[in-house]
């Protein structure tokens, strides 16, 4: 990587290294990367409530998710969503396009304007976010791989083992590492 890469819409793969927490074994979506820092979403681990009990009328759609998903380690008690849209470049109502495919969600919007517009939809808890520098010094220290998405990724249903499928699909000695044991040290 670069320095001034950005590396907005890839996927930071937590690497082996990341043994526990939060981040263990875990992929993250980047919103956002630039001189300021980057922000991201974990995907695919369901919190065990409903959207609706949250944010009445988000939940209730078959464009979307009636789980909320677990973002960050950040601002858990707020709420922002990721909606999968038709093309890029399109302006649709109470979603910002932020890079090609996948927009944020204003959810202070009226549901029912912009559900029927997108064409999935994910909301999170929280986000995940890195300081200027620091997303950069954690990959270099070997946490985090950076991969490119696929299109579901951001949609993975949480029984899916993302981590494992998003290594198995890389090229070379990469895809090896979806096979890393959970415990190295019973194998």
């Amino acid at each position: 990587m670069s320095a001034g890469s950005d590396l907005t819409g890839q996927l930071l793969v937590a690497t082996p290294e990341i043994d526990e927490g939060i981040f263990y074994r875990c992929v993250v979506l980047l919103l956002h990367h630039g001189p300021d820092g980057a922000q991201g979403v974990v995907l695919g681990r369901a919190l065990p409530a409903l959207v609706d009990a949250v944010l009445p009328g988000w939940g209730s759609s078959d464009r979307g998710s009636a789980m909320l998903f677990q973002g960050g380690p950040v601002a858990v008690d707020s709420a922002l969503a990721v909606a999968q849209v038709p093309g890029f470049g399109e302006p649709l109502p109470g979603v910002r396009g932020i890079f090609s495919g996948i927009g944020l969600v204003d959810l202070d919007s009226d549901p029912a304007l912009v559900l029927p517009t997108v064409e999935r939809l994910r909301v999170f808890a929280g986000y995940s976010g890195w300081a200027p520098g620091q997303l950069e010094m954690e990959i270099a220290r070997g946490s985090w791989y950076v991969v490119a998405r696929a299109v579901g990724d951001a949609f993975a249903p949480s029984e899916r083992n993302l981590w494992r499928e998003v290594l198995a699909r890389q090229q070379g000695p990469l895809a090896l590492v979806a096979s890393y044991p959970a415990d190295p040290g019973l194998n």
